[in-house]
């Protein structure tokens, strides 16, 4: 769940946090990362609370 717009958590190595999670999935709260980008690291669900679209 990310729920800071910092700057270190907006250059986080998706693909080497969705290897090391049993079920990677991500809630991102303050819309940090874009849908495509967090799937295409390996996640498995992504859901950017308040985005349209």
């Amino acid at each position: 769940m990310v729920l800071t717009e910092w700057n270190e958590f907006r250059a986080l190595d998706l693909r080497e946090l969705a290897g090391r999670m049993a079920c990677p999935r991500m809630a991102d709260l303050r819309n940090v990362y874009s849908p495509g980008d967090v799937r295409a690291a390996g996640f498995v669900a992504y859901e950017g609370v308040g985005r349209r679209g």
